[in-house]
């Protein structure tokens, strides 16, 4: 099972980033394919933070309009969400201690340890700082093709 970071959501639902058409294709051959995909729990909501953040767009999504776009994210099928269980916080210590993070990288080894518990094989994502984690397998975007 894939998961997707929350930098891939963005991409995905905001038109005016660079990324925007391939993230969306990827978003999109997981939400109609038939194999298993997973949104960490964390991802959602920061998702939610980031998109109606003034700060952050130009034009921020309204709490309606973000809801809505994991509301047809969430009709999928194939779609697990992935929340702690009951080995979350031995994982997230794990994580945590094999890379040193700290402040900011602390919400990465969240999404690690989440996925480790929840048997993710690989995470969608753009963010480099999930190198650091020892063994943690991230899928990259397609580059885009220039017109």
């Amino acid at each position: 099972m894939i998961a997707v970071d929350t930098n891939i959501l963005i991409y995905a639902h905001v038109s005016t980033f660079p990324k925007h058409g391939v993230a969306r294709r990827a978003l999109t051959e997981l939400t109609e394919g038939g194999h298993p995909w997973a949104l960490p729990v964390f991802c959602v909501g920061e998702f939610l933070r980031v998109v109606t953040h003034p700060g952050f767009l130009a034009r921020p999504f309204s709490a309606k309009e973000a809801l809505d776009a994991l509301g047809r994210l969430e009709a999928s099928p194939s779609l697990n969400i992935l929340a702690p269980g009951e080995r979350y916080m031995a994982l997230l210590r794990e994580a945590i201690n094999e890379s040193g993070t700290t402040g900011n990288l602390v919400f990465d080894a969240q999404i690690v340890a989440l996925c480790r518990e929840s048997g993710v094989h690989s995470l969608l994502s753009e963010d480099r700082d999930y190198n650091r984690f020892k063994a943690f397998p991230v899928t990259r975007l397609p580059t885009p093709a220039s017109s």
